[in-house]
């Protein structure tokens, strides 16, 4: 395909809610969808978390197969465990390493799960886990070392860490600087202040509107940048979400519920060494894991009363939706409730105190939940030279955009995907 370049723009948490209704507060991608395609209702990948759903977003596999099963390790004596920040993770071809094979250029900002990758200009998602390390360094180790200290150099200033909304202000900043001087074949692009404002404020907050208001300027700059450097006319954009929110406000502490019963010895620091069940969050789904265990019929029955639990799956079920094999259990939340991995509270269900949103683990909104829960879709939108205008794709799935792109750039995955590419939006 001729139209070589394209421009892969998430936007945190969007759903199709949010350009369903707020479409005519949102020129930039207003105009968009009028003038291309839009694929509205996407079900997202279980568990419906950043990691893996952007791994899916550029691989088009399950998290199953791709390796992501989760934005953390299992590491349950950490307060804090590591992300799934390396591509070493990552078990299947990505888009970009295809693109990079056939001789495109790929530069990335912010794409979870890139870090140590080959992606030529990358500006990779990782923070400083370690008290003997810095950020500077973690992100030169993980980058692309002379690319990060020239964008550190010209817009440093306007970054603050990782707080929101500077942190995308840096990137939407690195973006536009790169697509104007460097002209990328591939370029990915992770906007995350919506995101966090929700987790915050709530997902219809006054603030996660206002972050919904920016992200439309920000891609508007982007798209500005491909007209300043050239190659806008041969250039496809891709507007997407990875998952929506739900608002919550009480959290469940299976871990504290597994302590009691033996299964685990707690610590006071919420962390644990020694178990033999133990959940792993996912916030609005959780993984059970087991070891040397056998009471699966008790494990089953405690779990099952306590409020909040809408279903458990078995290691097989929760499998076969493509969530991870080796775990034990899957058990999802009803709307308002999440998952913890604390593992000594003083209740093993607790109201979310308001004055303890935005520290560790303290949300008004949480995604992670089935992605088949009422009107908890993502959506995508595609632009551009190879991109038929006006047509409207009723639903999707998340596993159909990575063999879409692929089409676009004129690349093929070495092996049959699970998805589709969305065959209507081409010319």
């Amino acid at each position: 395909m001729a139209n070589r370049h394209m421009v892969i723009i998430s936007l945190d948490s969007l759903g199709f809610r949010d350009l369903r209704e707020h479409q005519d507060e949102l020129p930039t991608l207003k105009k968009l969808i009028h003038t291309g395609a839009w694929a509205k209702s996407v079900t997202g990948i279980y568990p419906t978390l950043t990691y893996p759903s952007h791994t899916t977003i550029i691989t088009g596999q399950y998290p199953s197969a791709h390796g992501i099963v989760n934005n953390t390790k299992i590491q349950p004596e950490r307060r804090s465990p590591d992300w799934y920040w390396y591509q070493k993770d990552v078990k299947v071809p990505t888009l970009y390493d295809l693109a990079r094979e056939q001789g495109l250029k790929t530069a990335a900002f912010l794409w979870p799960v890139t870090a140590g990758s080959k992606i030529t200009y990358n500006l990779a998602e990782i923070f400083p886990n370690r008290i003997w390390t810095n950020q500077v360094l973690v992100s030169l180790k993980a980058s692309s070392p002379l690319f990060i200290l020239e964008l550190n150099h010209k817009y440093g200033q306007l970054r603050d860490g990782i707080h929101q909304p500077q942190l995308d202000a840096f990137i939407t900043a690195c973006a536009v600087d790169t697509l104007k001087n460097k002209r990328p074949d591939l370029t990915m692009i992770h906007l995350v202040a919506m995101d966090s404002m929700r987790h915050r404020y709530g997902v219809r907050s006054a603030e996660a509107m206002t972050a919904l208001h920016t992200l439309d300027q920000q891609v508007a700059e982007m798209i500005q940048a491909t007209k300043d450097g050239g190659f806008y006319e041969d250039t496809n954009f891709v507007i997407l979400g990875d998952h929506y929110q739900i608002n919550v406000d009480k959290m469940i502490h299976l871990n504290t519920l597994f302590a009691q019963k033996g299964w685990l010895k707690p610590a006071a620091d919420q962390t644990f060494k020694e178990w033999s069940v133990m959940a792993k969050t996912c916030d609005g789904s959780t993984y059970i894991y087991t070891k040397n265990f056998t009471k699966l019929a008790e494990l089953r029955q405690a779990i099952s009363q306590v409020e909040g639990v809408e279903k458990i799956y078995s290691r097989k079920a929760a499998s076969q939706r493509g969530a991870d094999p080796e775990c034990t259990l899957m058990v999802e939340a009803n709307e308002g409730y999440y998952f913890t991995d604390e593992s000594d509270r003083p209740e093993i269900v607790e109201q979310v105190d308001p004055g303890s949103l935005g520290t560790p683990d303290r949300y008004h909104g949480v995604h992670g939940y089935d992605p088949d829960k009422p009107d908890y879709q993502t959506t995508i939108l595609f632009n551009g030279p190879a991109v038929k205008a006006g047509v409207e794709i009723e639903q999707a799935n998340l596993v159909d955009e990575a063999p879409t792109f692929a089409q676009l750039l004129g690349l093929e995955f070495p092996e049959p995907l699970p998805g589709h590419a969305l065959s209507e939006i081409f010319k």
